[in-house]
């Protein structure tokens, strides 16, 4: 089968035919992938960004971890799923034995393996996942939707770390993938939403699309008279999602005192803090990475929801077959996309 694969560390990534994988063992499910999502984690691989190294020791592996499709096979000991059944995973797999693991907190154990991060991932026909990290998607959700689920269920985690309560001024900052769906899961939960970008119409489009209802593009205006002209005050919290070290200090400097910013990007440059000037006002600075299994039940609710479903589907620019992926990478680089499908069953 054909997969997209990491194989070297130095950027790029390689186009190879690979044996499918072998059955599911016991407590893991056989996945025939319908959609995967490109992610920006996918492109810092790809461009082999500072930070990434720990994916050395584990290649070559398959990349992919956005994906969802339709079980083929149940290893021993699986139960609540069957042949047929349409699914999607979350990634992270904890060892199981640490004190992360034991509480359920899989994304702070230190050993944990990333499916299409470690180890093979979905940008191929076949998957297998643990059956204990899989979710039926609702009725009416179908494949492409259900690709979408892990990207929401790190936006759904990153306004849970701000502690956004309705009414709350947000300032989203980064209007890609991540931010649309941080900015759209503020709004949910009756926050007054700020999404700003940078030069970024097509992704600016995109969240009015969604119903995003404030959008700014700071190439032509600055933070703080957008920020102004939409609030008329500093704002309760900021959620930074452009991995360019300059939006942080920047987002501080529109944040209330006693505020909160949270940090989702990530970034390749060390960030220099005003920190007297940050004790002083009071601000907390937060970071959220990954998501947590409270997360999933409630982005698979949000997807039930038919007018949900369309406005989070307007995220979806481009659809690609597989074989198409390293162009579908290269689209993504330059922001010609906001959510790339890759699919393996297409030509």
């Amino acid at each position: 089968m054909l997969a997209l694969r990491k194989t070297r560390a130095a950027p790029g990534l390689e186009a190879q035919e690979v044996p499918p994988p072998a059955a599911p063992g016991p407590g893991e499910i056989g996945i025939r992938v319908a959609a995967a999502g490109i992610c920006g984690s996918d492109i810092h691989a790809y461009e082999w960004t500072p930070g990434y190294e720990f994916m050395a020791p584990h290649m070559p592996f398959t990349l992919g971890h956005e994906f969802a499709g339709h079980v083929t096979a149940v290893g021993a000991g699986v139960e609540g799923f069957a042949p047929g059944d349409a699914v999607t995973a979350w990634p992270t797999i904890g060892c199981g034995q640490c004190r992360a693991c034991r509480e359920g907190r899989n994304q702070d154990c230190q050993a944990r393996r990333i499916l299409g991060l470690h180890c093979d991932g979905g940008f191929a026909a076949h998957v297998v996942a643990p059956a204990s990290h899989c979710f039926r998607l609702p009725d009416g959700v179908d494949a492409e939707m259900g690709a979408l689920c892990e990207p929401l269920s790190i936006a759904d985690n990153a306004v849970e770390v701000a502690e956004i309560s309705p009414g709350d001024a947000v300032l989203v900052l980064g209007p890609g993938p991540i931010g649309l769906g941080i900015a759209w899961m503020a709004q949910q939960r009756g926050a007054r939403v700020l999404l700003a970008g940078f030069d970024d119409t097509l992704r600016l489009d995109c969240a009015r699309r969604m119903g995003i209802g404030h959008t700014a593009d700071l190439a032509g205006t600055s933070l703080a008279a957008a920020v102004q002209a939409c609030f008329g005050e500093k704002v309760d919290r900021v959620i930074e999602a452009t991995g360019v070290t300059a939006s942080i200090t920047e987002g501080l400097s529109v944040l209330r005192s006693s505020g909160v910013l949270v940090i989702t990007g990530i970034h390749s440059r060390s960030l220099e803090l005003p920190v007297t000037t940050m004790v002083r006002n009071k601000h907390q600075l937060r970071a959220a990475h990954d998501t947590s299994w409270a997360a999933w039940p409630r982005v698979l609710a949000l997807l039930a929801d038919p007018a949900h479903r369309a406005q989070l589907a307007q995220m979806i620019t481009h659809r690609l077959p597989l074989r198409e992926g390293p162009r579908g990478f290269e689209m993504a680089r330059r922001k010609d996309a906001v959510k790339i499908l890759l699919r393996p069953g297409d030509g």
